[in-house]
Protein backbone atom coordinates (compact mmCIF):
# COMPACT_ATOMS: atom_id res chain seq x y z
CA UNK A 1 0.00 0.00 0.00
CA UNK A 2 0.93 3.33 -1.32
CA UNK A 3 1.38 6.20 1.38
CA UNK A 4 -0.99 9.07 0.67
CA UNK A 5 -0.31 12.94 1.61
CA UNK A 6 -3.16 15.02 3.47
CA UNK A 7 -3.69 16.63 -0.56
CA UNK A 8 -4.08 13.71 -1.90
CA UNK A 9 -6.79 12.29 0.20
CA UNK A 10 -8.55 15.53 -0.14
CA UNK A 11 -8.13 15.19 -4.21
CA UNK A 12 -8.93 11.34 -3.69
CA UNK A 13 -12.17 11.97 -1.61
CA UNK A 14 -13.15 14.96 -3.82
CA UNK A 15 -13.02 12.31 -7.38
CA UNK A 16 -15.15 10.02 -5.12
CA UNK A 17 -17.54 12.68 -4.03
CA UNK A 18 -18.42 13.99 -7.54
CA UNK A 19 -17.96 10.47 -9.43
CA UNK A 20 -19.65 8.13 -7.20
CA UNK A 21 -21.59 10.41 -4.69
CA UNK A 22 -23.37 12.64 -7.11
CA UNK A 23 -22.79 15.72 -4.99
CA UNK A 24 -21.11 16.53 -1.29
CA UNK A 25 -24.18 16.94 1.38
CA UNK A 26 -24.19 20.10 2.86
CA UNK A 27 -21.33 21.20 5.78
CA UNK A 28 -24.19 20.93 8.18
CA UNK A 29 -25.45 17.38 7.70
CA UNK A 30 -21.70 16.57 7.11
CA UNK A 31 -21.05 18.02 10.49
CA UNK A 32 -24.01 15.65 11.57
CA UNK A 33 -22.43 13.06 9.84
CA UNK A 34 -18.78 13.41 11.67
CA UNK A 35 -20.43 13.25 15.07
CA UNK A 36 -22.42 10.33 14.42
CA UNK A 37 -18.83 8.83 12.81
CA UNK A 38 -16.67 9.75 15.84
CA UNK A 39 -19.77 8.67 18.13
CA UNK A 40 -19.47 5.02 16.27
CA UNK A 41 -15.38 5.62 17.46
CA UNK A 42 -16.20 6.52 20.52
CA UNK A 43 -18.34 3.02 21.17
CA UNK A 44 -15.50 0.65 20.03
CA UNK A 45 -13.32 3.06 21.88
CA UNK A 46 -14.95 2.78 25.50
CA UNK A 47 -15.66 -0.87 24.76
CA UNK A 48 -11.55 -2.16 23.63
CA UNK A 49 -9.79 0.02 26.35
CA UNK A 50 -12.83 1.25 28.68
CA UNK A 51 -14.88 -0.80 30.92
CA UNK A 52 -17.72 -1.25 29.04
CA UNK A 53 -18.73 -5.03 27.33
CA UNK A 54 -18.95 -5.41 23.60
CA UNK A 55 -22.52 -6.09 22.47
CA UNK A 56 -23.30 -8.29 19.42
CA UNK A 57 -23.71 -5.47 17.76
CA UNK A 58 -20.23 -4.31 17.89
CA UNK A 59 -18.78 -7.95 16.62
CA UNK A 60 -16.43 -7.40 13.77
CA UNK A 61 -16.11 -3.34 13.84
CA UNK A 62 -12.67 -2.34 13.59
CA UNK A 63 -11.16 1.05 14.92
CA UNK A 64 -9.37 1.81 12.06
CA UNK A 65 -12.37 1.46 9.69
CA UNK A 66 -13.85 3.78 12.65
CA UNK A 67 -11.05 6.52 12.16
CA UNK A 68 -11.23 6.12 8.78
CA UNK A 69 -14.84 6.72 8.61
CA UNK A 70 -14.10 9.93 10.72
CA UNK A 71 -11.11 11.41 8.69
CA UNK A 72 -13.31 11.20 5.45
CA UNK A 73 -15.78 12.78 6.24
CA UNK A 74 -13.44 15.64 8.27
CA UNK A 75 -11.98 15.58 4.64
CA UNK A 76 -15.16 16.08 3.36
CA UNK A 77 -15.56 19.20 5.11
CA UNK A 78 -12.30 20.53 4.80
CA UNK A 79 -13.06 20.06 0.93
CA UNK A 80 -16.24 21.99 0.78
CA UNK A 81 -15.28 24.99 3.32
CA UNK A 82 -11.58 25.06 1.17
CA UNK A 83 -9.60 24.25 4.02
CA UNK A 84 -6.09 23.17 2.96
CA UNK A 85 -5.48 20.55 5.65
CA UNK A 86 -2.00 20.39 4.96
CA UNK A 87 -1.42 23.85 5.48
CA UNK A 88 -3.83 23.51 8.25
CA UNK A 89 -1.77 20.99 9.84
CA UNK A 90 1.52 22.72 9.95
CA UNK A 91 -0.48 25.74 11.33
CA UNK A 92 -1.45 23.79 14.03
CA UNK A 93 2.34 22.44 14.52
CA UNK A 94 3.41 26.23 14.96
CA UNK A 95 0.62 26.63 16.90
CA UNK A 96 1.32 23.92 19.70
CA UNK A 97 4.87 24.35 19.56
CA UNK A 98 4.84 28.07 20.27
CA UNK A 99 2.14 27.48 23.19
CA UNK A 100 3.09 24.08 24.66
CA UNK A 101 6.83 23.59 23.95
CA UNK A 102 8.10 22.94 27.83
CA UNK A 103 4.25 23.12 29.37
CA UNK A 104 3.56 19.08 29.38
CA UNK A 105 7.61 18.80 30.36
CA UNK A 106 7.01 20.90 33.43
CA UNK A 107 3.89 18.43 34.27
CA UNK A 108 4.59 16.87 37.53
CA UNK A 109 1.33 14.37 36.72
CA UNK A 110 3.20 13.45 33.14
CA UNK A 111 6.73 12.50 34.77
Amino acid sequence: MNDITLLEAQTKVDEWIKTFGVKYFSELTNLGILMEEVGELSRLMVRQYGEQSFKESDKGKELSDEMADVLWVLICLANQTGVDLTAALHKNFEKKNLRDSERHLNNNKLQ
